[in-house]
């Protein structure tokens, strides 16, 4: 049985670590699909569990020198143990920059232009600069030795082995001046490095401390949706009202919502009525009604009344720990675009040192015979600026942000690949019902003989309660508009197919459709009868005392957005279509009504599916919007599937993409995001390609100091992280 694993992983820095613990976990026997990403820290293993186990990943991971754990369900305290790690980045950095500023200083007697300057004495001294140079190098810098050892002993090359090799190439050079110039004072005193060495560990814990916090903000979607969450709630039990921690909390329990409260689990109302702020759901700040009946979801809060509610599902099972467990994931996944970063990067560190080979054979042998201070100099300039932090952090960052700004609009993203694949598709297929239209009959037309409105909806509205059907729920509830308390109804009598008489007040009450009560209908009322059903809607003919007395008309209303939103569509050029199992004259009516031209009707959940077969045979890249239920064929089949969804229906398991607001809207705002998003990673891939590029020819030509270097690269990792973090404030 597969099984899946959701880790945290330590110590990964670069996008060399991230393909290493890949390569090593998806060689596990059992391991069917691992995502690890380095800006969520966090891995994500798809395994069998009859021939391995989580403990065993986690084991594999650890044997190559990285932590792991299974990830911390607790935000709070995930989120204390970063902030933590950034306060001991901070005080290494504070520490590294004090111990280099003399170090720095001694930099302005390298240049003429800044021979004005003073230098105390001490700060030449090689010993100073030894003594100054050596805990930053093996004390602050030992994380740096700890992962590039873990990385060399399991054959293969990170960032931390450029560091290494960078840095220890300045520090023991360095130091054999040193001693060389201390043994023999008449031997040519040389250059030191000693400041290379300390400037760079200094610019590179720069860089991850400024990471290291633009990737905490990179979270504030995800955060804010666990801040929605309610740890405890009021439970009622035998007359008594407690405070109850909401994981105790099981189906059929009794909890009562004060004003201004979050509804802390969902549950049905049993008793009393409130208005709830469903924006969290939604997206719509305007309170909801809710009454005896009505569904309420965590998170979202009550602004008036005192209810009670049956809760209905575990707190683990909700609305809103769905929407987080989505959003989590989607964040921790990989677009199809990451994959290139990936390859480029599982060689790119070996291909670096070749060319630091290169560039001293070049300068010691050939460009500057014998100047090995020279050539030094430029081999720790380029295995430094050819660190690849910024490609492993270009796409995974953009993914966070993008579809953390798409949680907060109500689009959940299921993986970060659909955030690449949505933006390629060019045929949008949509059904009618519940996504077109807003999925229950409501009553649109009456017409009366004789009687008036509210004696009319009294007669018909007690017959109708006794039927369930969806049309008589329609009838009912338009009756109960105007009268709060139905009559009785008597001598009931259901018509399969055809509709249901009764006895109500005395009277014979016949609701049926048309054809059953066609010799009662008048000329003028089949003329009525006959334009109503050209609109696509259905028709209901009310006989009363065997008298012909009236027509209700009843159709699936269009949702008021959905005309715009189709508009919306084809300004972006998506081929627009509508599938229905309607039939032809009303899928036609709904069509018009939105500006929709290609129409399929009559079609069984089957058939959408062969359609979309179809469609793709043509090359058409096609995405489905469906209510994520009958529509579930055609949403798997399709390239990208979206299921519409409602507070009382979030269809969550149906489609790739879940619109949480039954808004067609909505669904072009996430072509519009998965647009940007693809924009912003594309960006940050081109800037990440071209910044080694450029920056490593230019190192091996000896234009680039190595301090400089070192504050380059933590410059180009900031950059990618700052890029993508422009997604949270992008207009939609």
């Amino acid at each position: 049985m597969n099984e899946t694993a959701h880790l945290e992983i330590k110590g990964m820095h670069c996008a060399a670590c991230v393909v290493r613990v890949e390569k090593v976990v998806s060689k596990v026997d059992g391991v069917l699909v691992v995502n690890v990403n380095l800006a969520t820290e966090k891995g994500r293993v798809l395994f069998d569990n009859k021939r391995t186990s989580t403990p065993a990943i986690i084991n594999k991971i650890e044997k190559i020198g990285f932590e792991a754990k299974v990830v911390n369900r607790n935000r709070t305290q995930s989120e204390h143990e970063k902030r933590k790690e950034i306060n001991r980045l901070q005080w290494k950095f504070i520490i590294s920059a004090l111990l280099s500023i003399p170090l720095l200083w001694t930099m302005f007697s390298h240049f003429n232009w800044t021979s004005f300057i003073y230098v105390p004495e001490i700060f030449m001294n090689p010993l100073f600069q030894l003594a100054l140079t050596t805990p930053i190098q093996f004390i602050i810098g030992y994380q740096f030795y700890e992962r590039a050892w873990g990385a060399i002993k399991n054959r293969s090359a990170n960032m931390d082995v450029l560091v290494v090799l960078s840095t220890s190439a300045a520090y023991f050079y360095s130091h054999y001046l040193t001693f060389t110039y201390l043994n023999n004072p008449n031997h040519i005193k040389a250059d030191l490095f000693f400041e290379t060495s300390a400037l760079i560990i200094t610019f590179i814990l720069l860089g991850k401390l400024m990471e290291a916090k633009t990737k905490l903000r990179t979270t504030e979607a995800i955060k804010k949706l666990y801040q929605l969450q309610t740890k405890t709630a009021t439970v009622f039990l035998k007359g008594i009202e407690s405070k109850t921690p909401i994981e105790h909390i099981i189906p059929g329990d009794i909890v009562v919502v004060k004003p201004g409260e979050k509804v802390p689990i969902d549950g049905q109302v049993i008793e009393g009525q409130s208005s709830i702020n469903e924006s969290m759901l939604t997206g719509e700040s305007i309170p909801v009604e809710k009454s005896v009946g009505n569904l309420v979801y965590a998170g979202t809060i009550n602004q008036h009344g005192v209810f009670k509610m049956r809760v209905t599902t575990k707190d683990s099972e909700t609305t809103l720990s769905q929407i987080i467990r989505i959003v989590e994931e989607a964040q921790g996944s990989k677009a199809p675009i990451q994959h290139i970063a990936d390859k480029v990067t599982g060689i790119f560190v070996p291909i670096v040192i070749m060319i630091a080979i290169t560039t001293l054979i070049a300068w010691y042998f050939i460009l500057q015979p014998g100047q090995l201070n020279e050539a030094m100099e430029k081999v720790i300039a380029v295995l430094i600026i050819a660190c690849p932090c910024a490609l492993g952090l270009a796409t995974p960052t953009s993914v966070m942000v993008g579809s953390g700004r798409a949680a907060q609009m109500g689009i959940l993203f299921k993986e970060g690949k659909y955030l690449e694949l949505l933006s390629k598709n060019n045929t949008i297929l949509l059904d009618k019902t519940g996504t077109i239209t807003k999925g229950e009959p409501a009553v649109t037309d009456i017409y009366m003989e004789h009687y008036g409105l509210n004696a009319f909806l009294e007669l018909i509205g007690a017959v109708e309660n006794a039927s369930d059907h969806p049309i008589a729920r329609a009838i009912v509830k338009e009756a109960q508009k105007k009268i709060m308390n139905l009559p009785n109804v008597s001598q009931v009598l259901l018509l399969p197919g055809v509709g249901i008489e009764g006895i109500v007040n005395g009277k014979k009450v016949i609701v049926s459709n048309p054809k059953y009560q066609q010799q009662l209908i008048p000329k003028k009322a089949e003329e009525h009868i006959r334009k109503l059903h050209g609109e696509g809607k259905t028709v209901i003919v009310v006989s009363i005392q065997s008298r012909f007395e009236g027509i209700i008309a009843v159709a699936d209303e269009i949702k008021t957005t959905s005309k715009f939103a189709v508009t919306r569509m084809k300004q972006l050029g998506l081929d627009v279509i509508m599938l229905t199992g309607d039939n032809q004259n009303t899928a036609e009516v709904i069509a018009k009504k939105t500006g929709i031209h290609n129409v399929y009707a009559e079609v069984t959940p089957k058939k959408k599916a062969d359609i979309i077969k179809g469609l793709q045979k043509r090359k058409k890249k096609v995405v489905m919007v469906g209510d994520g239920i009958n529509d579930a064929p055609a949403l798997s089949i399709a390239d990208v599937g979206i299921a519409m969804g409602t507070g009382s229906d979030i269809a969550i398991e149906s489609g790739d993409i879940t619109i949480v607001k039954g808004d067609l809207n909505r669904v072009i705002d996430a072509f519009t995001i998965s647009k940007k998003t693809m924009n912003n990673i594309k960006q940050n891939l081109l800037w990440a390609f071209l910044y080694n590029t450029i920056m490593i020819p230019i190192a091996m030509l000896g234009y680039l100091a190595p301090w400089l270097a070192g504050a380059a690269m933590a410059f180009s990792s900031v950059s990618v992280v700052l890029n993508s973090l422009r997604l949270k404030r992008v207009k939609i």
